[in-house]
């Protein structure tokens, strides 16, 4: 039996602009509220999953509030992402994910559990 690491490494985030450029030009998009998921099938990648994560300055505009919510996201998509990357690496795709926060106050972590687990539901039903 194989451990399943609860890790989020390099490989797994999605920082190069030309990447984010192409995902927000030609990705799909679906509401998971509090969570708005951008994502786009690619031809390669280093990892079966490449994730990002953003919160805007608009709808929350403390710093420290900002910084929980993405620990928030990346906690919540750490915890559950195997599914997911197991579906991907069995079917040899790959996918650029964002996830854009929507919501106009901080999220609670129950909220963002059953908003993650949907997004991850839903992703699963999009690339099957």
């Amino acid at each position: 039996m194989a451990i399943l690491e609860n890790t989020l490494s390099k490989e797994e985030r999605l920082f190069w602009k030309r990447s984010i450029d192409l995902l927000f030009a030609q990705g799909k998009s679906f509401m998971a509220y509090p969570l708005r998921v951008v994502y786009l099938p690619v031809e390669e990648s280093a990892a079966p999953a490449a994730v990002m994560i953003s919160v805007p300055k608009k709808r929350i505009k403390r710093a420290v509030h900002r910084n929980r919510i993405k620990r928030l996201v990346r906690e919540t998509y750490r915890v559950r992402k195997h599914s997911l990357v197991k579906l991907l690496s069995d079917k040899n795709q790959s996918l650029y994910i964002a996830f854009l926060y929507v919501g106009n106050e901080v999220a609670s972590f129950p909220l963002m559990e059953s908003a993650m687990d949907k997004a991850i539901g839903i992703l699963n039903e999009k690339i099957r």
